[in-house]
């Protein structure tokens, strides 16, 4: 990393999402880390004079699969930029009928059915059991709850995500079987990000975008269907990050940062 800017916020999520327009005084980061390379280099600007953080999960291009995203590199790497807080970005498929494509939700629980990823900082030598009994941080979802409500844009404050280890789509009997546990919107990306981020003492929320239903539904799409929702759910997201981002403030008020302090043995 040579001679960049530090930053409190950080942005992971696909391509989509960065828009070179909203950023003014960019530039490229190239971070080391000790994990290996991140999905790619990251990307510093300003919004409304606030300097973000910008990475793209699977790669510039979308040229990585869920499963083999070295998140423990996207954080390392946020955190080494001063990273504090994470707005992330994915899209989901909806487990339940009121959860609509279209719509934007932002979970408060998660139920993880990935295996095989690398999910802690922690491997050995110090071991930290770190809480993940409320997962996303409250203030981040206050703010960004009450502004897409004030630009009128369809969002849920709350729901279950699970996350599968992809990248196949589920079948039809796992489909019903997440339904039935109660679970909102189904994904491949939340896990280990989530966990990983509370290791570093990050604020953490996803924003979700429903694209479909999943095949519990069978209400067959086109792939124009899911392709032209994705498009909507894109430009949601821009400007719900675009008005959010000036109306984080500068102190924590959450216990984000400190659940740490209670894990490591």
């Amino acid at each position: 990393m040579t001679g960049n800017k530090k930053c409190k916020i950080g942005i992971i999520g696909g391509s989509g999402i960065y828009d070179p327009g909203l950023l003014k005084n960019v530039e490229r980061a190239k971070v080391y880390t000790p994990y290996g390379s991140p999905s790619s280099h990251i990307t510093i600007g300003e919004y409304s004079g606030i300097t973000v953080a910008f990475i793209p999960r699977h790669g510039e291009g979308h040229i990585i699969p869920p499963h083999a995203i070295n998140y423990r590199a996207n954080i390392w790497a946020l955190k080494e930029l001063g990273v504090e807080r994470v707005l992330a970005p994915s899209a989901v498929g909806s487990l339940q009928e009121g959860y609509k494509p279209g719509e934007l939700v932002l979970p408060d629980q998660y139920i993880d059915r990935t295996w095989g990823r690398a999910g802690t900082f922690y491997e050995g030598g110090q071991v930290a059991h770190v809480s993940m009994a409320d997962p996303f941080c409250p203030e981040l979802t206050d703010i960004v709850y009450d502004v897409a409500v004030s630009l009128g844009l369809p969002i849920h404050k709350g729901g279950t995500y699970i996350c599968i280890q992809g990248p196949r789509f589920s079948t039809r009997a796992e489909s019903r079987l997440y339904k039935s546990w109660g679970a909102h919107i189904i994904g491949m990306t939340l896990v280990p990000e989530v966990n990983l981020a509370r290791e570093a003492r990050m604020c953490y929320l996803t924003i979700a975008m429903v694209t479909d239903y999943d095949v519990w539904a069978e209400k067959p799409v086109s792939a124009e269907e899911v392709a032209r929702t994705m498009r909507e759910n894109v430009e949601k997201v821009k400007k719900l990050l675009e008005k959010t981002i000036p109306k984080i403030p500068e102190d924590r008020r959450c216990l984000c940062k400190k659940y740490l302090d209670e894990a490591l043995m």
